[in-house]
């Protein structure tokens, strides 16, 4: 497991109280293998090298379990990206910086396996749906927001529909999150998820910016190593300003 829940001390010299940890590790790995609905606590407690009745001690069933592993490793990460917003930056560094974040934290590590999980069985387990979107999907909905209201008012932004708008940067993320995890692997192909992620960015805050703003938009090309996209810094290029429904 990649480092987010990495512990390469070996077992038997650990103190009681790394045990949960262990636990949500053996979990996480147990669910990406076998689905929720298949995996079981025998299995999580014999991937972790203890018995079953030491995961009762600490979690009751395969759901708290699961909402741990969120609660633990996943919910935090929007915290760390709302800590690092800085009032001196532009909105688009504070969006660019978020998203590569969310990859760094979440989408490049094993922790990604959660999103695959809720998705494909939220139409069995809707409780378990309702909490990641609680817990992990609403929140940082909600932070990106922030950050389009925000370069809307410092006039970096065209006027938009800040509530999808934030959707809809998250949505390509998922995709690739998705595509690394299935595609990639049974295709035998490796896609670059950093250009991906900088392609995406450069594409929707180049629709989003200002003309007068926008070759502020494209990074250093020795940040990306990738080439930057025709025309990125074009200030002919149109923006669609597209009315803005009434708030519900």
């Amino acid at each position: 497991m990649k480092h987010v829940l990495a512990n390469h001390t070996p077992r038997w010299t650990r103190r009681k109280d790394a045990r949960p940890q262990e636990l949500l590790e053996s979990a996480l790995a147990v669910f990406s293998e076998k689905g929720f609905s298949g995996a079981r606590l025998e299995d999580v407690a014999k991937n972790a090298g203890v018995s079953k009745g030491t995961v009762y001690l600490y979690y009751p069933n395969k759901e708290e379990l699961l909402k741990a592993v969120v609660l633990e490793h996943v919910s935090p990460i929007v915290t760390e990206a709302a800590e690092q917003v800085d009032e001196s930056e532009s909105s688009t560094t504070q969006i660019r910086e978020a998203i590569h974040l969310w990859w760094a934290r979440y989408g490049s590590t094993e922790l990604s396996a959660l999103t695959k999980i809720v998705m494909f069985e939220a139409h069995a387990f809707p409780e378990l749906g309702q909490f990641f979107h609680q817990k992990v999907i609403t929140p940082w909905w909600n932070f990106l927001e922030s950050l389009l209201q925000r370069g809307i008012r410092r006039g970096e932004f065209s006027d938009i529909d800040t509530e999808y708008a934030a959707k809809v940067l998250c949505a390509p993320l998922v995709t690739l999150s998705l595509w690394k995890r299935t595609m990639d692997p049974c295709c035998n192909l490796d896609t670059d998820p950093l250009r991906y992620i900088e392609a995406h960015i450069q594409m929707v805050l180049n629709g989003l910016t200002c003309p007068k703003n926008r070759s502020s938009n494209r990074p250093p090309s020795a940040q990306t190593g990738a080439a930057a996209l025709p025309g990125a810094d074009s200030e002919s290029a149109s923006v669609f300003t597209l009315p803005v429904p009434p708030r519900r």
